[in-house]
């Protein structure tokens, strides 16, 4: 049995003549005739009624109408569906990110994109960049935003976000008053200051960053805590448990007690990388990337 031989059943079935039918499929009658003939031996019953007086369904041929009608509008469906997944239409994403993408147009550039693209359901899960890596391997997320750009070689990744790093320090601390607002601080005012800092089992590329830029200056850092979220590391400054070094994003956390300074002779940027696993193809997948493109400074110049 074929798709085509339920086609002109149903023709068939609507004219309940062999000649009319014929020209509405746009064919001769005998081939009508034989596909016809070729359903009712797959079937293994008798679908039309043919004398005299015409052509009638038989009981089993009203039965038969109806659950080919399904079929062949499941056919439709299930071919729509296919061409809407190979334009990249419909489907469900799972997206990782790293908490400083909230403040980094994350959210904006989701509703934009639902908004485009209303077949395209998106899973989101806050992860940190070691744990998008893993989870991107095993199959787990389609798409991850993290803060390295060191991954396997299953793994591509295209920069899409750098900024500089500013000083994070309680609301009262002495670099962040009234008189000093707006003033960069040096690394170096920093300088036996209990430190709160994004953990290096969560980040080591984050933890080495600060610690080098630290160093750079003549200092160690004096550690007093570890977390695993750069939003943790805020609030902690803004209980008055330490200063910070955090990416410029975070100024938009908008946490009481809390306040942010740039760094002066600050070369060293924080960045984010999108990742994804290169293979196999995924239409949807590739077109939530292309929204976001690298920054404008990491883009190759034109001739």
């Amino acid at each position: 049995m074929e798709f085509r031989h339920l086609r002109y059943f149903l023709v068939l079935a609507d004219e309940l003549h062999f000649g009319r039918a014929a020209r509405r499929l746009s064919i001769s009658q005998p081939p009508l005739s034989l596909n016809i003939q070729q359903l009712e031996a797959s079937v293994g019953a008798r679908l039309f009624e043919r004398d005299s007086k015409g052509v009638r369904l038989t009981a089993a041929g009203r039965a038969f109408r109806e659950s080919a009608t399904a079929l062949l509008a499941q056919a439709e469906e299930a071919r729509l569906l296919a061409r809407q997944i190979e334009a990249g239409a419909v489907g469900r994403l799972r997206v990782g990110f790293v908490g400083s993408m909230l403040y980094r147009g994350l959210p904006q550039k989701l509703q934009q994109f639902e908004a485009d693209q209303p077949g395209i359901q998106i899973a989101l899960t806050e992860l940190n960049s070691q744990e998008q890596i893993e989870a991107l391997l095993h199959g787990q997320l389609d798409v991850g935003f993290i803060h390295t750009s060191r991954v396997p070689d299953e793994l591509a990744a295209r920069l899409i976000h750098s900024e500089p790093f500013v000083c994070c320090m309680p609301a009262g601390h002495r670099l962040a008053t009234r008189r000093n607002t707006g003033r960069t601080v040096a690394l170096t005012e920093l300088r036996g200051e209990p430190f709160v800092l994004f953990s290096r089992k969560a980040s080591p590329d984050y933890y080495a960053r600060i610690v080098d830029m630290c160093a750079a200056e003549g200092f160690y850092p004096q550690i007093r805590h570890e977390v695993r979220h750069w939003l943790s590391v805020v609030s902690l400054v803004s209980q008055g448990m330490g200063v910070a070094v955090v990416p410029a994003a975070l100024r938009h956390s908008a946490l009481a007690g809390a306040a942010f300074r740039p760094l002066k002779h600050s070369t060293v940027p924080s960045e984010v990388y999108c990742v994804w696993k290169a293979a196999p193809d995924h239409p949807a997948r590739d077109r939530f990337v292309g929204i976001f493109p690298a920054p404008a400074a990491a883009r190759p110049r034109s001739a």
